[in-house]
């Protein structure tokens, strides 16, 4: 499983971030490993530095998975860890009932 980082411009993307998103990306969609081939992870700020609100961490996760149209979801939180756990439990969420339609239809 490939994990792709990318960061707006107010989100400086250390080699740190991308060895700690990569690692919890994995160890959250390691039971789908045989069937993911990438993961983009998206960072933003959502005020661009200006003003704070409690909620102005952005991720979104897009997945792609063998044989299935990419997959994404979105979660703001007031920090990157939160915004990246509340995403990477959305897109679980998603791939079990994706996965479920599949087996169904």
């Amino acid at each position: 499983m490939q994990v792709q980082i990318h960061t707006d411009n107010h989100i400086e993307g250390t080699e740190a971030m991308g060895k700690w998103v990569t690692t919890s990306v994995k160890d959250a969609l390691a039971r789908f490993a045989g069937q993911i081939t990438r993961v983009e992870v998206h960072f933003s700020d959502e005020n661009a530095g200006k003003k704070t609100s409690p909620e102005n961490k952005h991720c979104m996760l897009e997945v792609r998975m063998e044989g299935l149209q990419p997959l994404a979801v979105n979660h703001h939180a007031a920090n990157l860890n939160q915004a990246l756990d509340g995403a990477s439990e959305k897109l679980i969420h998603l791939i079990e009932s994706t996965i479920g339609r599949k087996t169904k239809g």
